[in-house]
């Protein structure tokens, strides 16, 4: 079972259905970056998170989608109990440019590589959110690629990187459980569409490719679910 899961996860890491891979990304995880997240000062990152209070809430909750005179306003991400080094990663892709966002590109443009760390330290040291949801009924697709991936489409299960409870891992894989389900759903669509191209050689692209639309709404479900 073990050498299955990674010559899925072999698979890929090289160029496949004619996308090129590419990192993605300018951060590197030199032993430098990795000691600069690791000292992340939780006090000085509780100071500066003051400002993301209103977007995303004053213990790093994040906001669900809501419908407001028929226009839906998109979920903001929980950043609370996210792994340090994935907050610190998209706070410095926004800063160089490799991911876009129109607030939080001009957000992190302000914020040195030190405040990226305490920022990082900060969420990480906050409770992961517990979402509630109306409908807890058992997702049987989401579970099934979560759990057992599909081999006929070179999918890894979730858990191989993600955590048998979607918690992260400690490089920069963030955690899924608890995260609003409209937020992940529009990531993986964007990596879907090639509209999000900082992950790191195109590993979530190639995965997302694979996956169909329905796929992906059970799974941005079930992790919702977690806690």
């Amino acid at each position: 079972m073990m050498t299955r899961m990674l010559v899925l996860l072999a698979a890929l890491a090289v160029p496949v259905f004619g996308f090129a891979v590419e990192s993605g990304s300018q951060v590197a995880w030199t032993t430098e970056a990795l000691s600069l997240v690791k000292q992340g000062n939780v006090e000085k990152g509780k100071s500066l998170a003051e400002s993301c209070k209103s977007c995303h809430g004053e213990f790093g909750q994040g906001m669900p989608a809501e419908v407001v005179d028929d226009e839906t306003i998109p979920a903001i991400p929980a950043l609370a109990g996210q792994v340090a080094n994935y907050t610190f990663k998209q706070l410095r892709d926004y800063f160089n440019g490799d991911r876009s966002n129109d607030s939080m590109t001009s957000i992190a443009k302000g914020l040195t590589e030190q405040d990226a760390a305490d920022l990082a330290a900060w969420y990480a040291w906050l409770p992961a959110p517990k979402q509630k949801t109306a409908n807890n009924e058992k997702l049987a697709i989401a579970e099934k690629m979560a759990k057992e991936g599909d081999g006929k489409r070179i999918l890894p299960p979730c858990f191989v990187c993600h955590g048998a409870n979607g918690q992260g891992e400690k490089m920069d894989i963030p955690s899924l459980a608890g995260q609003h389900a409209d937020y992940f759903e529009r990531t993986l669509m964007a990596y879907k569409n090639d509209q999000r191209h900082n992950d790191i050689y195109s590993r979530m692209r190639l995965i997302a490719k694979q996956l169909k639309d329905n796929e992906i709404k059970a799974l941005a479900r079930y992790y919702q679910n977690i806690q």
